[in-house]
């Protein structure tokens, strides 16, 4: 497996555990060796692993936790670290998503997610992921 598909990997197992409420997935992606940091959709950024994880758990365990599938997900590397961006569909909504991974004992854990509404979903052609 690629550097690049192991990363996507990584994103794919984190909306794994959102759309199955998988808590122990979850707190299982999360960095354990650097502060992560999250934005949710309409929230004050959360900063260090216990705002992180109990705002997850929070989602997960309410009633109301929404369905979630991710798509167009791109990878950018820059060394030990990389982020994803990608679009979240919900039930009624389409959110754009950036999600920042560090490379901890050889796997890759997410230090920073952040979520936020997008007008429309993209009609143009994805860009190469090279940086230029």
């Amino acid at each position: 497996m690629s550097e690049d598909e192991t990363i996507l990997f990584a994103n794919e197992a984190f909306y794994s555990a959102f759309a199955g409420r998988d808590m122990d997935a979850m707190e299982q992606i999360w960095s354990r060796d650097n502060p992560p940091t999250c934005v949710h959709p309409g929230w004050q950024p959360l900063i260090g692993r216990r705002q992180v994880i109990d705002s997850w758990r929070d989602i997960l365990q309410g009633g109301d936790a929404p369905g979630i599938s991710c798509s167009g997900a791109r990878v950018f590397r820059l060394g030990d670290a990389a982020y994803v961006t990608c679009n979240e569909h919900l039930a009624r909504s389409t959110l754009i998503a950036t999600n920042i991974f560090m490379r901890e004992g050889g796997n890759w854990k997410i230090v920073h997610h952040q979520a936020g509404a997008v007008l429309a979903p993209s009609s143009h052609a994805p860009a190469s992921n090279t940086l230029q």
